[in-house]
């Protein structure tokens, strides 16, 4: 369609990931795993979480939220990259592209404050474990939860509306998996100057500053250990946080380096698989690191099948 000598677009293209024709349905059965893997091991930890009432704790509730919010992640973008390995069709429609990358900054952003939020109740637990159950309670819990939702919602409705207004030319061919903030900007063919500002201020705001707090959250809890506890705890709780802080590094690591410290000269190749990294392995190793691991979570699926299987 023409308007004002210009193109309007209708229409994108993902061009997907850089991979060769005769290695795509081996990717493709690849990340097929992957992603039932993350529906499955989220599914799972949302499932024991309401089922059983042992479970029916402030960590666990922030918990099945954190594998709802992956859930919800990996599912805005690997049923079309799926799609599109497997189909000659590769495009996508501008409305469903804005409506793709509205969602992907709505569960990002969650996933991001639900981390901090889950340091912060471990911080707590540790630190003040006599006023756990005082600063934790239900009503924190749930505030914190729909804070998280409000926040995540407000900032992906203000970059949508921005992306909104630019102009799109003759270009429509994205280099990416995904309709992504920055692939699409590259596309815009009018002043994309507020919105790359409005992504750099608020990319501070949701993404390093509570990348600072969980640093800060779990430094205070090896050194609250350190204090009091015996070699083992002290192994123990190290293995935890090196765990934690090895999805939380891969995730906000990938994110920062994508959106805050991207230059021009960084490859597509380089970007997609950075942004592979938090968009569909952080979601799957999310269950395992954080619940399929714990002894709560194991005894609680034992009970759950035990129950079912005394029901047959």
């Amino acid at each position: 369609m023409i308007m004002n000598n210009q193109t309007v677009i209708s229409h994108f293209l993902l061009m997907g990931l850089p991979i060769p024709q005769e290695h795509q349905h081996l990717f493709y059965a690849l990340f097929l795993s992957m992603y039932l893997t993350t529906v499955l091991g989220n599914l799972i930890i949302i499932i024991l979480i309401l089922l059983d009432s042992h479970l029916h704790t402030p960590m666990y509730f922030f918990l099945s939220n954190l594998s709802f919010s992956d859930l919800c992640f990996s599912s805005v973008t690997m049923p079309k990259l799926l799609q599109n390995m497997l189909s000659l069709d590769q495009s996508i429609t501008y409305t469903c592209c804005l409506i793709q990358m509205n969602f992907t900054i709505i569960f990002g952003n969650i996933e991001s404050f639900f981390i901090v939020v889950m340091a912060y109740d471990r911080y707590v637990a540790i630190c003040f474990p006599l006023h756990y159950t005082t600063i934790i309670s239900p009503k924190l819990c749930v505030s914190l939860v729909v804070l998280s939702w409000v926040l995540s919602t407000f900032n992906a409705m203000m970059h949508t509306l921005l992306m909104a207004r630019l102009s799109f030319c003759e270009d429509n061919v994205i280099s990416h998996f995904f309709c992504d903030i920055s692939a699409l900007l590259k596309l815009a063919c009018s002043d994309t100057h507020i919105n790359e500002l409005m992504t750099f201020i608020m990319g501070g705001l949701v993404i390093v500053i509570p990348f600072l707090l969980i640093i800060v959250s779990y430094v205070q809890i090896v050194c609250s250990i350190l204090k009091v506890s015996s070699t083992r705890v002290i192994y123990k709780v190290f293995s935890t946080c090196g765990s934690h802080l090895s999805v939380v590094s891969l995730f906000y690591g990938t994110i920062i380096g994508l959106y805050l410290c991207s230059s021009a000269n960084d490859s597509t190749a380089k970007e997609t698989a950075m942004a592979m990294m938090y968009t569909v392995v952080t979601p799957m190793l999310n269950p395992f690191i954080y619940s399929l691991r714990n002894r709560d979570i194991k005894e609680a699926l034992i009970r759950v099948l035990y129950k079912k299987k005394i029901s047959l």
